[in-house]
């Protein structure tokens, strides 16, 4: 009973069994394998067509609102009163399939959705009276001074008030590279405190900052549907009027009522409803294998008219993996493979993507072993200081 409650009120598990059955009903029905009393075909017509026409009418009686599901349970009903039944499953069928793909695809765009929930915070770390305790974060209140500590999610946007640190903040800039900041310079909720620790006064909290804002900015982009599609909901009220007035003069003319039916089901949508979301949802897929949050239905669509794209600065095309591909010695006594050595020796423990680059690419090219440094210090928002042969290594920002 349990497993039963459970499949009623999974309406896309549900969706998708109606689906496989109707197909194979309809397979059954085209190929004539048996020869039953009753058009297997209506199997489709129950699972797929009955939800529709029943749409069409609630719609119509609560809200008299046409929409194109008016169109399609119009043709349904006529095909099956003439004894169209293979036609009106088709029909059936094709119509659930594309609002199916069409659900997929506003699911596909939401999946970024729910990875920006995932950044959210739930606790932060307040400072009182100099005591520090662990509070929910949606508790933070304008003013309140909270400490963040390396590899901490920033709670809420905020100034900081002292200590000196890098940030992560791709979530919100796409920017590849930690942004150093210090004593005044402002920080997002959702950015990764990634080096110092650093104190901060709050300046946005729960829902007006900055995390939780775009969250709810791709939350509010209505699930639309793409403007092709949208038009037939749209025009649905002058196209049923056209259909039933092309449908009757049809019949007035050939006397032949399945002429007249066949006008209906040929203005049905199925086209728009079955071809657009699947390929709005193949470009969403794709897409997303590049990083790209696509949060609207019609948003691929628009892309289509764009002519000009405007790019910032900050490093939001790249792959994120710096390289070096030159080196300068400013002295003549240390050679630029002496001075990649010092210098990868120094960043040998360091965490930032620069010092990671630095050894990686003295590894591609030396096969010699790189020296340990006896001491390792890291500078926020500067760079690192290292020992290294005895000799102090300062490595970072001029």
């Amino acid at each position: 009973m349990d497993k039963m409650k459970e499949f009623l009120e999974d309406e896309d598990k549900r969706t998708v069994i109606f689906l496989i059955l109707s197909a194979f009903s309809l397979l059954i029905s085209f190929l004539h394998i048996w020869n039953f009393k009753i058009d297997i075909a209506w199997l489709a017509i129950i699972l797929c067509g009955a939800p529709i026409v029943k749409g069409a009418i609630v719609g119509l009686v609560t809200e008299f609102d046409i929409k194109a599901d008016v169109l399609v349970a119009v043709a349904l009903v006529a095909s099956v009163l003439i004894g169209e039944t293979f036609a009106a499953g088709e029909v059936a069928f094709i119509m659930t399939l594309g609002a199916l793909l069409e659900e997929r695809t506003v699911a596909k765009a939401r999946e970024g959705i729910e990875k920006l929930v995932t950044l959210t915070p739930r606790t932060a770390r307040i400072v009182r009276d100099g005591i520090e305790s662990i509070i929910p974060a949606e508790e933070v209140k304008i003013s309140d001074i909270l400490r963040v500590l390396p590899g901490e999610t920033i709670a809420v946007d905020g100034i900081i008030t002292s200590g000196q640190t890098s940030i992560n903040q791709s979530v919100m800039t796409g920017e590849s590279m930690p942004v150093d900041k210090g004593v005044g310079d402002e920080v997002f909720s959702g950015t990764v405190n990634q080096f110092g620790a650093f104190d901060m006064k709050a300046t946005k909290v729960d829902e007006d900052s900055s995390l939780k804002r775009m969250i709810k900015l791709v939350e509010s982009a209505d699930a639309s549907k793409a403007k092709i599609v949208g038009m037939a909901d749209k025009w649905a009220t002058w196209i049923v009027v056209i259909a039933l007035v092309s449908a009757a003069g049809t019949w007035f003319v050939t006397g032949e009522i399945i002429r007249a039916v066949t006008i209906l089901v040929v203005f049905c949508p199925c086209s728009l409803v079955l071809a657009t979301p699947t390929a709005i949802m193949a470009g969403i897929g794709n897409a997303t294998k590049h990083g790209i949050l696509v949060h609207e239905g019609d948003t691929l669509e628009r892309l289509a008219k764009v002519r000009r794209i405007a790019f910032d600065k900050t490093g939001t095309l790249t792959y994120g993996k710096p390289d070096v591909v030159a080196i300068e010695s400013f002295d003549t006594s240390i050679s630029s493979e002496k001075l990649l050595a010092i210098t990868a020796s120094a960043e040998l423990r360091s965490e930032h993507p620069l010092g990671k680059s630095i050894v990686s690419h003295f590894k591609t090219i030396s096969s010699h072993t790189l020296e340990d440094p006896q001491e390792f210090e890291l500078i926020a928002g500067r760079g690192v200081k290292s020992i290294v042969s005895g000799n102090t290594i300062l490595a970072g920002n001029t």
